[in-house]
């Protein structure tokens, strides 16, 4: 058994999404109000590589933040000009909570780990139910139950097979012995089943593995406030 285990956080916002069609190293933030604080005068270049220099944000700024790659941020602020757009080191930027910084790119490698999965059709314990769809679909079957906790409960996905099954019979007139088509019946050939708490998967069955299946487990979606 292979199990890739990170380490259980919890998670606050739920931001999003994965449009893959997008630059593949830039995790998007727009429409969560996450503000930061500059603490050092940081330089606001155009694109995530550097490029043109657009100006400098001044010490007390509050900066909010759009975008992140795993070395710079996108922001929005007022720089010692005009307001401006663009990237810069997280070096120079705070939060009011000591753990954001490092919680935002502990979700960054998160939201890497899960476009990786959805590319390759793959479930995860640790994954969301809408990521699971992302990834691999609707299920065939589903229980679920809504509790004031979130939901849980559980999800099939089955393939399978039509086999026709036969008769033997004697023709009355001749006594020759022939087959006769008498149903059809349905086999199951793969069967992965996937249980949920608080809407993340928590457990992965899959019976085409022999014993313990091979199981990856990412970090849950992180809890963290940036106020």
């Amino acid at each position: 058994m292979r199990i890739y285990l990170l380490f259980l956080l919890i998670f606050v916002s739920n931001v999003s999404a994965y449009n893959l069609d997008k630059d593949p190293d830039v995790v998007s933030l727009e429409g969560e109000k996450m503000e930061l604080l500059v603490v050092q005068p940081a330089t606001v270049y155009a694109t995530k590589n550097g490029g043109r220099r657009l100006g400098v944000y001044p010490v007390d700024t509050k900066l909010q933040l759009l975008a992140m790659t795993d070395k710079g941020y996108k922001v929005k602020g007022q720089a010692t000009h005009s307001l401006v757009t663009g990237w810069l080191s997280p070096k120079n930027l705070a939060s009011k909570d000591p753990k954001f910084i490092e919680n935002l790119r502990k979700h960054y490698e998160r939201e890497m780990q899960i476009r990786e999965l959805i590319a390759n059709s793959e479930v995860a314990i640790g994954m969301t139910s809408d990521e699971v769809v992302q990834a691999i679909g609707d299920p065939t079957k589903k229980e679920s139950k809504q509790t004031k906790d979130g939901m849980t409960g559980k999800w099939e996905y089955s393939k399978g097979r039509e086999r026709k099954m036969y008769t033997t019979t004697v023709d009355p007139g001749t006594g020759q012995i022939y087959r006769k088509f008498s149903h059809l019946i349905y086999e199951e050939t793969e069967k992965l089943t996937l249980e949920f708490e608080d809407a993340v998967v928590s457990s992965i069955a899959s019976m085409e593995n022999a014993g313990v299946p091979n199981v990856k487990i990412i970090v849950p979606p992180v809890i963290f406030s940036y106020y």
